[in-house]
């Protein structure tokens, strides 16, 4: 490792320890990295040669005060030679920790934040017995707060007067602020036209009534707008605003009512217009009537809307003929149109009773399922092929639907279907019996062979991930199993399947009964 190296990582070593880049701390870095890389330095030994030079006793001291610089060991025989006179030196040492203490007090005094918190931790240091290392820190924490001190914010008061290094009171009292009547001018003029403003403001926007509290303080407002910076000014003018607000509101009410009623006058005449037909253009002509006689009431209407809808009953007197002509003309039409989609509407119904398909998991509907049975049914009167029915119900599905919505239940629907139709036979059919209940019709199946089919799909279920927008539904599944040659009829097969089914759901759910 060259020279150069090991000077980068002594200049690294600093900044990880977060040391100025003083001539000692660099020497002591130095060494350290000179040392991990097993090259020798003069200078890194020099300390060592003079180690060795002091007596056994002395080099006792050094190892066990850890003394590794050259300032340390300085230090360290300077307080040998002061011990020559212990008294002495201890009195020095005394009075040298109150004058700290007293120095360290004016700075707090000071006004720089920085320099009066590290004070105080200075203060409170002294006040124990600090170590050798906690004293070295906080020489270390002035050093840099004396190298870093930066008094330039001092210039930004350069425009006001003479800024003075030395002594900041000077500079204060330097500065030239002048104290002239320019701002109270200003002001006046500002309460002016807020005073003005004010006024205007509490004015009604809608109401045609004035209160008498409202005219008064805005006569006192427009005659001393100075009366502004008053104390318990603002509470008269709150309660002023809160009248206007009220005035206000009265108002719109009284106009609400009286267009309310107009409206419901004319919305029952056009609806009576129009079903009597030929009389409706007379109606009409009344409506205007009453609309052209219509007067103020206590002073609050709206007159636009009054224009408005005299303007709306005068167009609709103008097409009212036009528009009975038109209604006559459409009115077969529309009869037609209304024959076509009742006949539209009976086929649909048609296709959908035709229809064996579930619309939503894609397996039999219950109607394909029926002509399943009996044609199984059939196959056992006649040829004794025995087959099972095995139930299914999806475990608390309501609260599916009602935790992640009816699009998450149908969304667990499907994908259950994809697993029954995945664990089924071609032979076998399967089918939604309706809303979360599926059946499943084994062929040449008994009730064992049953349950076997059952819990495989039972524990499919139960592994499977049920995902709905980022999000894992838990589904578990209860099933019954019930077997032709145990049942007198295909009813009874059903229903023992279907009581076995609520016997598992009873007792705990996710698990398949039958009987054994």
């Amino acid at each position: 490792m060259t020279v150069q190296n090991i000077i980068k990582k002594a200049i690294k070593r600093l900044e990880l320890e977060g040391k100025l880049l003083t001539p000692d701390f660099y020497a002591e870095a130095f060494c350290k990295e000179a040392l991990k890389a097993g090259i020798q330095s003069d200078d890194c030994n020099k300390i060592d040669g003079f180690k060795n030079s002091l007596n056994k006793e002395f080099q006792k001291e050094l190892k066990q005060y850890n003394i590794k610089t050259m300032a340390e060991l300085s230090r360290f025989l300077i307080s040998k030679l002061n011990r020559t006179n212990p008294s002495h030196c201890s009195s020095i040492l005394e009075s040298q920790t109150i004058l700290v203490k007293k120095i360290l007090n004016a700075i707090a005094l000071l006004h720089n934040q920085q320099a009066t918190e590290l004070a105080k931790q200075n203060m409170k240091l002294l006040s124990g017995e600090p170590s050798s290392s906690e004293i070295d820190q906080f020489r270390q924490l002035w050093i840099n707060f004396v190298e870093s001190y930066d008094d330039t914010f001092l210039y930004k008061l350069k425009s006001l007067g003479h800024i003075d290094n030395v002594d900041l009171k000077k500079s204060i009292e330097n500065l030239k602020i002048s104290k002239t009547d320019n701002n109270q001018k200003s002001q006046s003029v500002k309460l002016k036209e807020i005073a003005s403003l004010l006024v205007s403001s509490l004015v009604p926007s809608i109401s045609a009534k004035a209160d008498e509290k409202i005219v008064s303080l805005s006569k006192k407002i427009k005659k001393d707008p100075q009366m502004l910076d008053n104390d318990g000014i603002d509470k008269e003018i709150q309660k002023a605003i809160s009248l206007r607000i009220l005035l206000d509101k009265e108002s719109v009410k009284e106009m609400i009512a009286s267009l309310d009623g107009v409206l419901d006058k004319l919305s029952s005449r056009i609806i009576e217009m129009i079903e009597s037909s030929d009389s409706s253009n007379e109606e009409i002509k009344g409506i205007k009537k009453e609309l052209e006689t219509y007067t103020e009431h206590n002073g609050t209407n709206f007159k636009k809307a009054h224009k408005k809808l005299l303007t709306i009953a005068v167009s609709l007197e103008e097409h009212t003929k036009s528009l009975s002509h038109d209604l006559r003309i459409h009115s077969n039409e529309v009869s037609m149109l209304d024959k076509k989609v009742k006949e539209l509407e009976k086929e649909l119904k048609k296709a959908k009773d035709a229809s064996k398909e579930d619309f939503l998991t894609k397996l039999y509907n219950k109607r394909a399922l029926d002509e399943h049975m009996e044609i199984k049914e059939g196959e056992y009167k006649r040829y004794g092929h025995n087959y099972s029915i095995v139930m299914f119900d999806l475990d608390h599905f309501k609260n599916v639907n009602d935790t992640y919505g009816h699009a998450a239940g149908d969304a667990v629907l499907a994908a259950f279907a994809k697993i029954l139709k995945h664990e089924t036979r071609n032979v076998d059919v399967v089918g939604r019996f309706g809303g979360e209940e599926f059946m499943a019709l084994l062929e040449e199946t008994d009730a064992k062979g049953g349950f076997i089919f059952a819990d495989k799909v039972r524990k499919h279920v139960q592994k499977a991930r049920f995902m709905y927008k980022g999000k894992r539904i838990a589904v578990t599944v209860s099933c019954g199993v019930s077997e032709r040659k145990a049942n007198s009829s295909l009813q009874s097969t059903i229903n023992n399947a279907d009581e076995f089914l609520y016997y598992a759901k009873e007792h705990g759910r996710n698990q398949v009964a039958y009987k054994r």
